[in-house]
């Protein structure tokens, strides 16, 4: 399908999608959004596609909210039309790992999205932050929570009560980014981490990311309970018998994800 806002390509058993709106240096706009989720359960329904890679530009991984979209919008249009929130619940439900290749601008929705995602490989040149205050506004994407829990309350409170930026190393030391890498180089790591996650079992890649994202929801006894199941499911896979055949005759896995 053609999008205006993104670009979508595979390369094997990689999906990636591209932010497209340079000229606003990503900033989520309300078309950009429905774009986006529309991209997303595309590849969701292809079966060829294992683990997906969502990218900006060098400049910009995304600097926002459109603002211009938003400026005149009232408390009713903003809770009728649900604006980009519908995303946030998209990919924060994906059932297939995504990473995030970030460089430049990660700001306000734009790392609101990204710490959706599941990976994050940053170029040197990121600069990430919740600038939202400046405007008059809080984070509603889900920035209040998944920073802190990302990179714990004092340093979230700092970010978000300020509006203050932090580099791609700062991030990386906080946990908030998984690698830093030089900007020209980002968006190659981002993919060769999905080649590699795609190269694992798609039945354990899919309950291992279902089991990390319950440690956020749950409590640690439920979390453990949880765990424990989704283990035992995975001993009726056939990757799971593929697995330890392969290891016991020392040879690469071929799993089919079954």
């Amino acid at each position: 399908m053609p999008y205006e806002t993104v670009l979508t390509s595979k390369e094997g058993v990689i999906g990636i999608i591209t932010l497209n709106r340079p000229q606003a240096m990503n900033a989520l706009s309300s078309k950009l959004v429905n774009e986006l989720i529309s991209a997303l359960d595309e590849f969701d329904k292809d079966e060829e596609v294992r683990c997906l890679v969502i990218s900006g530009s060098e400049r910009a991984f995304s600097a926002g909210a459109d603002i211009h979209e938003m400026a005149d919008m009232t408390a009713v249009q903003m809770t009728m039309t649900g604006h980009f929130f519908p995303l946030w619940d998209k990919v924060g439900r994906y059932p297939k790992p995504i990473v995030g290749a970030l460089s430049g601008y990660v700001l306000g929705g734009g790392l609101e999205l990204a710490m959706s995602l599941d990976v994050l490989v940053a170029s040197e040149t990121t600069q990430l932050g919740q600038p939202e205050i400046d405007i008059g506004v809080m984070p509603g994407g889900g920035g209040t929570q998944r920073l802190t829990r990302a990179v714990g309350k004092a340093k979230a409170m700092e970010m978000i009560l300020t509006g203050k930026r932090i580099g791609a190393e700062e991030a990386k030391t906080l946990g908030l980014v998984s690698r830093v890498v030089p900007k020209e180089a980002f968006l190659e790591e981002a993919k060769k981490v999905a080649t590699e996650i795609a190269s694992r079992s798609p039945v354990a890649v899919r309950l291992a990311k279902m089991a990390v994202n319950k440690a956020f929801e749950m409590g640690l006894s439920q979390g453990l309970d949880f765990e424990r199941e989704v283990f035992y499911l995975l001993f009726a896979s056939e990757d799971k018998t593929e697995g330890m055949k392969a290891f016991l005759e020392k040879r690469r896995p071929e799993f089919k994800g079954k």
